[in-house]
């Protein structure tokens, strides 16, 4: 990409994220057929190479089938977590894109893999299956920046922050104060600017403001999210942005504590059980599907008093069944292992007394149903102060297995208002002229993330967005 020092462009892309990718691109693309010339600007944070953001880290798993057809079942269940607060207008249209989107990947030279899961049961009315990218977020958004790079119209501002929008007279934004690598601002302006640069996991901050007490014991599940400091979320909140989302609400993942490795994270919880650093259990590891649970254990783990310290204990029943397998696979680490309870739970560094007190009364609790790990079997225990509702298998064959696990911050659920064109806007409902907003920035979910999606929405609404903004830039 060549760099013009001129300081106008037609389009101004804060963030080089999945959603950023994706503006950028459709919109040099659509310009492109239109024998349109236009000018873009890309501002990142972060440094060339580097790939700041959760874009590189994610396996990016996608809500959709074998055939690339969205789960319908996705908009009842936002419904649901929500109690009836997500924006369905955009949720539906959503679900309307996504193949269009998985199919703009694929004529890109993005590879997906059809994952049919044979053991964990899925909580999606499609099939069994999910989709993701061969080689997770770092190849797609790799694709992505090397279609970019064919274009000497598009400059890639490495090492730039935003900082500040700019407005015309009549209060249209029309610019993007930055803050270059040296220290020093300049002004770029264009007639539209996208805000595409993620959430606030890491601005401490506005975590402890906005989501509340001892989000300092938070650890990033990747380290690209450092970046995603809230700048664009000020920034749009400084012209009068309406907001959206849960707050103090964020997407969690339980992952290994002893690694440093990104995105390590255990997925499992439901044929085992899961204890805090007492020896206790504190939550119903079977009460639905392990992707409908994934995130709320997690969130208990942290916010429950429990330190967030636990582990993840099963016996050679599961493990023999399901590794290898992706359920267990996204550590680095090997589970520790043991022949009996006392010495796991000398391995562990926790009271092997009460270790064995909460397996034997949980054993002596689960009832006779047989064990099926693809449907609500029913398994279930009785008489416990958190029974397990399902894939209640007792832990009782040699060897036993652990995991210790943390919760660790993915993305944050408040965010700016867009309507279904990925136009900001004011608490009146009207779009702020010149603003938009793509990916994890604008606010979706309330209470929870029914998951899969997180990627999928950024992909989709930035390549709507970006087709739109270059057929109104060619009409004028």
């Amino acid at each position: 990409m060549s760099v013009n020092r001129s300081d106008r462009y037609d389009l101004i892309v804060v963030g080089s994220g999945f959603a950023g990718c994706m503006t950028a691109l459709n919109f040099l693309e659509t310009s492109q057929n239109a024998r349109k010339h236009v000018r873009v600007a890309l501002v990142e944070a972060g440094k060339n190479g580097e790939r700041c953001g959760a874009s590189r880290w994610t396996g990016a798993f996608l809500r959709l089938d074998r055939d690339l057809n969205f789960d319908p079942g996705w908009i009842r269940e936002m419904t649901d977590v929500s109690d009836g607060q997500a924006d369905l207008e955009y949720c539906k249209k959503l679900a309307k894109e996504a193949r269009a989107t998985a199919e703009y990947l694929q004529d890109h030279g993005v590879r997906f893999i059809r994952h049919a899961e044979e053991n964990v049961l899925l909580e999606f009315e499609t099939d069994q299956h999910f989709v993701m990218p061969e080689g997770g977020g770092w190849a797609m958004v790799q694709v992505l920046m090397e279609h970019l790079h064919r274009f000497d119209n598009c400059e890639v501002h490495w090492q730039t922050e935003a900082r500040k929008l700019l407005r015309d007279p009549r209060g249209r934004v029309n610019g993007v104060t930055v803050r270059r690598s040296n220290g020093l601002l300049e002004d770029l302006y264009a007639p539209d600017v996208m805000l595409s640069c993620g959430g606030f996991e890491g601005n401490q901050e506005m975590l402890a403001r906005h989501v509340g007490p001892t989000t300092d014991q938070l650890s990033l599940i990747a380290p690209g999210l450092r970046y995603n400091r809230g700048q664009g979320l000020k920034m749009a909140l400084d012209v009068g942005c309406d907001t959206a989302g849960s707050f103090d609400g964020m997407h969690l993942e339980l992952a290994d504590a002893r690694t440093s490795k990104p995105n390590a994270a255990i997925y499992g919880h439901s044929y085992g059980i899961v204890v805090d650093e007492q020896c206790e259990r504190f939550y119903d590891e079977g009460k639905r599907q392990l992707f409908a649970t994934f995130e709320g254990i997690a969130v208990e783990l942290w916010r429950g008093h429990h330190n967030n310290k636990g582990f993840f204990i099963t016996d050679a029943t599961i493990m023999e069944r399901f590794r290898p397998g992706w359920v267990y696979e996204s550590t680095d680490r090997e589970p520790f292992q043991a022949d009996t309870i006392r010495e796991l739970a000398m391995t562990l560094g926790v009271d092997p007394v009460q270790l064995h007190r909460t397996i034997s009364e949980f054993n002596a609790a689960c009832n006779d149903k047989p064990f099926d790990p693809m449907q609500l079997d029913g398994k279930a225990t009785s008489g416990l102060r958190i029974n397990k509702s399902n894939w209640a298998t007792p832990l009782d064959n040699p060897p036993y297995y652990a995991f210790p696990v943390t919760a660790q911050l993915v993305f944050t659920f408040g965010g700016i208002k867009v309507n279904t064109d990925s136009q900001v806007l004011a608490p009146d409902g009207a779009p702020i002229p010149g603003l938009w907003a793509t990916g994890e920035l604008t606010g979706l979910y309330y209470n929870g993330n029914p998951p899969l999606t997180s990627v999928l929405r950024c992909l989709t609404f930035g390549r709507l967005a970006g087709t739109l903004l270059a057929q109104k830039t060619a009409s004028h």
